[in-house]
């Protein structure tokens, strides 16, 4: 049962990973900068943070539990878009490994939210 969810998110990671992959690339072709996503991304982090930190205490629900993930999920969406600006753009090359070493965590980051938001629709 939950190979199927593994399978359903690994599919959706590759198609939001590639597609959000060519953007930045079309993107980078057009000059536009992705800076502007630092704050709001960082302030974001803090308030997944938070919710999840009150859900420890005060559980609020399979519903809450879907819109926390979808939200997570279009932070890290953000995020991954973030970090590969950054790695096309800003690292030097000698820095490409903190470079991708994030972008995996965004990634690996999204898998997990949008697993769980599966898992809870399948539930």
């Amino acid at each position: 049962m939950h190979g199927r969810i593994v399978l359903k998110a690994l599919i959706l990671i590759s198609v939001v990973v590639c597609s959000l992959t060519k953007y930045n690339l079309w993107a980078s072709n057009k000059s536009k900068d992705f800076s502007f996503f630092e704050p709001i991304l960082f302030t974001s982090l803090i308030i997944l943070f938070l919710t999840s930190f009150m859900q420890m205490f005060f559980p609020l629900g399979s519903t809450t539990v879907v819109v926390y993930g979808g939200i997570s999920s279009l932070v890290f969406c953000g995020y991954i878009v973030y970090d590969t600006d950054h790695l096309f753009k800003r690292f030097p090359y000698d820095k490409y490994i903190l470079a991708s070493v994030a972008l995996y965590l965004d990634i690996l980051n999204l898998f997990i939210f949008i697993f769980h938001v599966l898992r809870s629709a399948d539930n």
